[in-house]
């Protein structure tokens, strides 16, 4: 990979500015758990001027390297890709590092839902029918649901989609919401994240960006705001009631 690709195509247009995007890159590696091993890694890392775009670790409980540490880590910038694999491999504790598409190339954007099982199950229903007509077309749009119940649930849930990777939007399906749900729209909102609302009762659709009454349509119209080709955009519609 050159390290750099080029965002557009400037043709033949006298005086068009060419703009390139750093190489994206991830790495997963298996590493001995200890103490320090992160550091290595950040170390090899910066000195090739790749920066560390997002890690996601755990301890690995079965296979042949149970025990170990497993790291994803997404890098940007680097000046010879070849050379941090192998410095890499070279770290004291490091087991295996193989190198692979980022999640952003294979997953995409991510539409979260959250609310009640039945309201979920159908606001997917049209998401994931919605993102297909779009990922055939080249597009990565992938469809995450997780049915939930009590306010205490809901909020932590719908607060922790702002440290979700990837999270484009957010679509809260269920018959009653507020208190400390309807804080946690707002703070993902100060985030960047629209949150469409099924119409129901509590606080919470007053805070949303768009309500939506059919569950189906709330799922098509999430897919279709965070596209790249559609053309509906939340912004213009803000506030209003479907």
């Amino acid at each position: 990979m050159t390290g750099a690709s080029q965002a557009s195509n400037p043709g033949s247009i006298p005086g068009y500015r060419i703009s390139f995007m750093p190489a994206h890159h991830a790495l997963s590696l298996i590493a001995d758990n200890q103490k320090g091993i992160l550091r290595d890694i950040g170390s090899v890392c910066a000195e090739h001027n790749a920066n560390i775009l997002s890690i996601q670790q755990e301890i690995l409980s079965r296979g042949p390297d149970k025990g170990c540490a497993w790291a994803d880590i997404e890098i940007e910038g680097c000046d010879d890709i070849g050379s941090i694999l192998s410095e890499l491999r070279a770290v004291r504790g490091v087991r295996e590092v193989v190198l692979h598409d980022t999640f952003e190339k294979i997953f995409g954007k991510r539409v979260i839902i959250i609310g009640g099982g039945a309201q979920v199950a159908q606001v997917a229903l049209g998401a994931v029918n919605e993102a297909d007509r779009h990922n055939i077309r080249g597009e990565r749009i992938s469809v995450d649901t997780i049915p939930l119940v009590g306010e205490a649930n809901l909020a932590r849930a719908v607060e922790a989609v702002g440290r979700l990777p990837r999270a484009s939007i957010l679509v809260l399906a269920g018959s009653l919401m507020g208190g400390e749900i309807t804080n946690a729209i707002k703070s993902i909102q100060a985030d960047g994240i629209p949150v469409i609302c099924l119409k129901m009762a509590g606080s919470a659709s007053s805070a949303a960006d768009l309500v939506v009454t059919d569950p189906i349509q709330a799922g098509v119209m999430a897919v279709m705001h965070i596209s790249t080709i559609g053309v509906f955009n939340i912004d213009r519609v803000r506030g209003k009631e479907f």
